[in-house]
């Protein structure tokens, strides 16, 4: 996660985002190491970046 931020300066609806994110991740990650999975780390980090943008305008 990114650096300064806690789980609590996600929205609700981030946070679902992100476990599904995270579950899929999991899924890919079981049909073996070959997988690619670096999209789903994209969007998360975009989710988190999102979220300390908006907690550092406060």
């Amino acid at each position: 996660m990114a650096e300064g931020i806690k789980f609590s300066d996600f929205t609700t609806g981030e946070k679902i985002h992100m476990a599904s994110l995270v579950l899929r991740m999991g899924k890919r990650g079981m049909a073996g190491p070959t997988v690619d999975i670096s999209d789903l780390k994209k969007k998360a980090e975009r989710i988190e970046k999102r979220a300390e943008r908006r907690k550092n305008k406060q």
